[in-house]
């Protein structure tokens, strides 16, 4: 089992150019494209989160049923379902504003336990920014990784969301000694500002690092540097691409019997070569149609 532990939200996606383009919902939030993803490819997965009892809370579960994703960690409460505005460029590249004040998924709180088999849970996104919920997620992290639970973090640095940029820096870092594996993109490790063997230094068995259609570059303790291109896709939006590449990353480990840093430091070249290619054709499909689309195992297999 593999928890994902996060926000649920849902997307509006405008559907023609100009401010005031007519606006789509669609299913989103970080935590939440990775456990679909998942279930997809199919990791036996449950997902950990505060869900609105609304209609847009209804459906994001309803797409986690039929997803085969365990829904036993997820609380519910009365308040609204957090909204997040899209706008796409022309390179099909998204950027969101948000409307996350007394919402739901903000008052997450630790759950007393986390289903039978976890081996592994992530994190990362809105979640560990919006408090009271952050500190909660938090607190999650921290107990799972002192369980010896392996644990993946993508920040998915959300900046309009984080009134204290150095304050989050700091509080990134007093993360690592709890993360396993970190993920994230180019431009977030940019807006964070440090580096790849700075942070593996802090603690993580590995650091995978996404630059969009140039590909991925793991990172590993015993210097290790790992590069495979990306897929050559036509893009209609990269919306859930970084998502899908935290699922197919946690997937890979997953199916290798990786799923802990001994193993993570054993992989090899071949092994994060055939991992990191995973995840690019995984990511590749997922660009290639509008929305958080991620593939099902068919679609990315060989």
């Amino acid at each position: 089992m593999i928890v994902v532990a996060g926000e649920a939200l849902i997307d509006l996606v405008p559907q023609g150019m100009g401010a005031l383009a007519a606006l789509r919902p669609a299913l989103g939030g970080g935590p939440y494209n990775t456990a679909v993803a998942l279930g997809r490819l199919g990791s036996p997965t449950a997902f950990c989160s505060r869900v609105s009892y609304d209609a847009f809370g209804e459906a994001l579960l309803d797409r986690l049923r039929e997803t085969g994703v365990d829904l036993a960690p997820v609380q519910r409460g009365s308040e609204p379902t957090t909204l997040a505005v899209a706008s796409v460029d022309a390179e099909g590249s998204a950027a969101y504003s948000f409307y996350v004040e007394g919402t739901a998924d903000r008052l997450f709180s630790v759950p007393a336990s986390l289903p039978s088999g976890t081996r592994a849970v992530s994190f990362g996104t809105c979640s560990l920014v919006l408090e009271p919920g952050a500190s909660a997620y938090e607190e999650l992290l921290r107990r799972t990784a002192a369980r010896g639970v392996f644990t993946a973090l993508d920040p998915n640095v959300r900046a309009g969301l984080i009134a204290d940029p150095d304050a989050y820096r700091a509080r990134f870092e007093s993360w690592l000694p709890s993360v396993t594996l970190l993920k994230l993109s180019a431009e977030d490790a940019e807006w964070l500002g440090g580096t790849p063997r700075q942070w593996l230094a802090a603690g993580p068995a590995a650091v995978v690092v996404t630059r969009g259609g140039a590909g991925l570059t793991a990172y590993t303790r015993d210097g290790g540097e790992y590069t495979v291109p990306g897929e050559r896709v036509d893009v209609v939006d990269t919306i859930g691409a970084g998502d899908t590449v935290n699922a197919a990353l946690l997937h890979g480990l997953a199916q290798r019997d990786a799923l802990s840093a001994s193993a993570v430091a054993a992989l090899g070249a071949e092994g994060w070569r055939g991992l990191l290619g995973f995840a690019a054709r995984a990511a590749a499909v997922t660009c290639s149609r509008a929305g958080a689309e991620p593939p099902y195992a068919h679609e990315v297999a060989g």
